[in-house]
């Protein structure tokens, strides 16, 4: 509608001039009126172009947010699973360290901490609805720095850091699972020497690298911590 007035108005400018019958200044003033229509209606067609681009863009990163919140509440939980994962597999580790040399594992022993001995944990973030936000170029639409900058933080540095310290881990985790495949042997046709092969010294070498998870611990409770202070933040803004 106001490109339809300026277009009428720009018209009318052009005809101010061979108007007949009209004075000069009768003509000055209605070219200074219709000058200033067109300006208004210019002027308020960019105001209410931003006006709708800014509504659209606050429903937008509301959205945003509130999406992921919940994003963020299933990785706190996985990331607290994680840490109990973490805490089996050192006390699973720390089992091995106190064998000694050519001791047989105990089978009750060997039959709780075994699993943990060989499998892997890693955090998988739920980082989608994030790529997607950051790679459109609305990050910069979050009013709140400080949350705009905790949630850049925490995917960017702090999820990646942990994921480096996970992987890590996982690696010692494999020299082990594969000591043991190059070795393991039947000893009868139901059992095996896996009890003899974690009283080795490489074993044992291994197993002393596995108890070291205070690093990996840190890096969840950090990720917990930044986590929390953004949900806190999404709900100051949108409960």
């Amino acid at each position: 509608m106001a490109d339809q007035e300026v277009i009428k108005h720009t018209k009318k400018v052009f005809t101010v001039w061979t108007a007949p019958g009209k004075g000069f200044w009768h003509k000055l003033k209605e070219f200074i009126l219709e000058i200033f229509i067109i300006v208004f209606a210019v002027s308020l067609s960019i105001y209410l172009h931003d006006r709708s681009v800014k509504k659209h863009q606050a429903h937008e990163t509301k959205e945003f947010l509130l999406g992921l919140k919940k994003d963020l509440l299933l990785d706190v939980q996985e990331m607290k699973e994680d840490k109990e994962s973490f805490l089996l597999s050192k006390a699973a580790a720390a089992y091995v360290l106190k064998l000694k040399r050519n001791e047989v594992a105990n089978q009750d022993s060997l039959n709780k901490h075994y699993i943990w001995l060989v499998n892997n944990t890693s955090l998988i973030p739920n980082n989608g609805r994030f790529e997607g936000f950051k790679s459109s170029g609305k990050i910069g639409t979050i009013g709140n720095k400080e949350l705009q900058n905790n949630i850049m933080d925490l995917y960017q540095e702090d999820i990646p850091g942990l994921l480096m310290g996970t992987n890590a881990y996982a690696e010692r985790k494999l020299k082990l699972s594969d000591f043991i495949q190059r070795n393991r042997k039947r000893v009868t046709d139901s059992t095996t020497n896996l009890k003899a092969i974690l009283s080795q010294d490489e074993s044992f070498n291994i197993a002393g690298n596995m108890v070291m998870v205070e690093e990996i611990l840190r890096r969840y409770d950090n990720c917990i911590e930044k986590i929390t202070a953004i949900i806190r933040d999404i709900d100051k803004d949108y409960n």
